[in-house]
């Protein structure tokens, strides 16, 4: 079965944010927070055979790690996931595509982390829309851009980058912090600036648990696989 979406609700003209993992896990962080900040609530989910069958239990209960959410106030769905989607990335753009069309998006916000430009800074950086500049975001003129956000520009006119400048390929929040400050202005969400730092943190650390079980899951998965062989 090709990797498909499910989508339980159907809102019109919605802003589509898109934070998949990347440099420095600015994307999973920004969703996570925005989901958590916007008081979402879950309208889809991703159907594949072929990703890994992973799940997490976050608080007592079972957490989708690759599904969509959708606020009203702000017409706003999110797409979220904590799996490693590489190998998937033109999959999930067309399935993106797909869903934007069908519910006539007005753009879809892909959000991604990129390597050290300036040292000691934390930039955003802008692609596709003029806004985002006169908002104070640099222009992104020279860059190399892969994974699901690559995609979805080659397959979506009406795709807009934020990148934010990260120091490494570790979790990064102070850089997924400064996309959010950004998307607020952008958005207008509202978002209280003074536990923002300390909350996606929060996320990151979460996400580093998450992907170390993740890792060692793999790893006692292939020893098993190879104790069979031996």
């Amino acid at each position: 079965m090709a990797l498909t979406i499910d989508l339980w609700k159907k809102p019109k003209n919605v802003t589509i944010i898109e934070g998949f993992p990347g440099f420095g896990l600015v994307g999973p962080i920004t969703t996570e927070f925005l989901i958590e900040h916007m008081k979402t609530e879950q309208v889809g989910q991703f159907l594949y055979d072929d990703l890994p069958a992973t799940v997490v239990i976050h608080q007592g209960k079972v957490v989708n790690p690759m599904a969509i959410h959708y606020s009203k106030k702000f017409n706003v769905l999110i797409f979220h996931t904590i799996l490693n989607v590489k190998g998937f990335e033109w999959q999930i753009a067309d399935a993106l595509v797909k869903v934007s069309e069908e519910l006539k998006a007005k753009e879809i916000v892909s959000i991604e982390g990129v390597n050290v430009v300036e040292k000691n800074a934390t930039i955003v950086f802008g692609y596709g829309e003029p806004k985002f500049l006169a908002l104070g975001a640099k222009e992104m003129k020279e860059s190399i851009i892969m994974g699901v956000s690559a995609a979805l520009l080659l397959r979506a006119k009406n795709t807009k980058c934020l990148f934010a400048q990260a120091s490494s390929n570790l979790p990064d929040s102070k850089a997924a912090a400064e996309i959010i400050r950004f998307l607020d202005k952008y958005l207008g969400l509202g978002v209280d600036p003074a536990p923002l730092l300390k909350q996606a943190a929060e996320f990151e650390q979460k996400l580093k648990s998450i992907y170390q079980q993740a890792q060692q899951a793999g790893e006692e998965v292939e020893k098993k696989n190879l104790s069979y062989l031996g």
